[in-house]
């Protein structure tokens, strides 16, 4: 659908010009194609069935049900150098980009709130124009995992136009 398309276009611009710490852009953007939402779909319900995890199965399916997905995601970054603590270190400690399970971590408190602003303007855009929308973790995790994006953390919105949001009373 060409609107839903525009919409997430919308939606894209937002999350880069969201505002960021000291101006500095570390949030990358992008927009699934059918195909890579099918994959995203279909792999969250595997990892949802093999562990036993009935939220990775909605979700993958409430992906799979979805129009158009968008991923934001916190690229690797430097720490603000505020000294703010916020991560559990200093920033001259910090090893951004280090194995986590889900997210490479630890990350800058800074470039986290960056990230949320990001997710946050964009979820806004989508509801300005009546398209329904969820910001997902489950669906983040598994597009990192599946090399989706390259990015230290990741979430997806998915979007879709129906009579009823497909995201709430979900059960």
């Amino acid at each position: 659908m060409e609107g839903i398309e525009t919409v997430a276009k919308l939606m894209a611009i937002s999350a880069k010009t969201a505002p960021k710490a000291k101006g500095q852009d570390f949030i990358d953007v992008k927009i699934l194609k059918k195909e890579e939402i099918r994959r995203l779909g279909n792999e969250m319900i595997e990892y949802g069935k093999s562990m036993n995890n009935k939220g990775y199965i909605r979700d993958g399916n409430n992906i799979l049900e979805s129009e158009a997905v968008i991923l934001i995601g916190l690229k690797n970054h430097s720490p603000l150098g505020t000294d703010c603590g916020g991560c559990g270190f200093s920033c001259k400690e910090i090893k951004i980009g280090s194995k986590n399970k889900k997210f490479k971590g630890p990350n800058c408190v800074h470039r986290i709130i960056d990230l949320g602003i990001a997710l946050g303007s964009a979820a806004k855009t989508a509801s300005i124009h009546n398209v329904d929308n969820r910001i997902m973790y489950r669906a983040g995790h598994i597009a990192r995992k599946i090399g989706l994006m390259n990015a230290n953390m990741i979430y997806a919105i998915p979007l879709a136009t129906r009579g009823k949001n497909i995201y709430f009373d979900r059960g």
